[in-house]
């Protein structure tokens, strides 16, 4: 039988723990087909970003015509979008999708370094947040949005309701950079659902919100409601950081393939 197929739009990081290769890592230990439009190339490894380049606009859409075109999707997941005319091609195309669309907003790098121009955050907020099913901010990403600064778990809330007030149906507001456990909050702009897991003693976090983000596009994929998708990708991802390791002289990557082996 044919597996649920999922579509990751994003960027390719050359060091295989974030991006493109980590949707594509997090698709198959989940079990459906993944799919992908290259949007931008990185020159990444584990101690940072030496630099990125944009895919031209015609490349973009040229993906997305093949795969939706031909072969359909059941989910749909962004990541990094680099550039305004980028965010636009793609807030454009997948208006007019009726599958789920979870977007990862990503304006930074695990290490701190920007992977969007500043012009395309607000056709981030404008255009591709009310096309989305949900969106997966962490807390960087909140303030970026909409100047709401969280500083402990009581505000998680009040970041949802702003991001929610852009457009989205749901919001995932991230809180792994807050102190304690890790708890994020999901919201549908009257209920609110926590997750929360205790934080492991392992920094190889590289690739956490587009695992994150991948697994929740293959849960839906798979028939899952919302609230029961994010449990289950919290579950796998948390797994998969606590079985992160260490590669090059840097952060090192979180463990997509916990589920298939018991490490050492």
């Amino acid at each position: 039988m044919t597996p649920r197929r999922v579509l990751t739009i994003a960027g390719s990081d050359s060091g295989g723990g974030a991006g493109i290769q980590a949707d594509l890592k997090t698709m198959l230990a989940l079990g459906v087909h993944g799919m992908t439009v290259v949007a931008a190339v990185t020159a990444q490894n584990s101690v940072g970003v030496q630099g990125y380049w944009e895919l031209p606009t015609e490349a973009v859409r040229a993906q997305l015509d093949s795969v939706l075109g031909d072969i359909g999707v059941d989910a749909v997941k962004t990541g990094m979008l680099a550039s305004r005319v980028l965010v636009e091609t793609v807030a454009e195309v997948l208006a007019g999708v009726s599958v789920p669309v979870v977007v990862d907003p990503v304006g930074v790098s695990k290490h701190g370094d920007s992977l969007l121009a500043a012009d395309a955050v607000d056709a981030v907020r404008h255009l591709l947040l009310p096309v989305a099913t949900v969106v997966t901010p962490n807390l960087y990403e909140v303030e970026q949005l909409t100047g709401v600064v969280v500083r402990d778990a009581s505000g998680l809330r009040e970041a949802a309701e702003a991001v929610h007030a852009l457009g989205p149906r749901w919001v995932l507001v991230k809180g792994g950079h807050l102190e304690g456990d890790a708890t994020d909050l999901l919201y549908d702009g009257t209920s609110e659902w926590t997750f929360a897991a205790p934080r492991h003693d392992n920094r190889h976090t590289h690739g956490t919100g587009c695992t994150l983000a991948s697994a929740i596009a293959s849960y839906l994929a798979l028939g899952l409601d919302m609230p029961a998708a994010v449990r289950a990708a919290k579950e796998y991802v948390t797994g998969a950081i606590a079985a992160g390791f260490a590669l090059g002289a840097g952060i090192g990557p979180v463990d997509h393939g916990w589920l298939w082996r018991d490490r050492p």
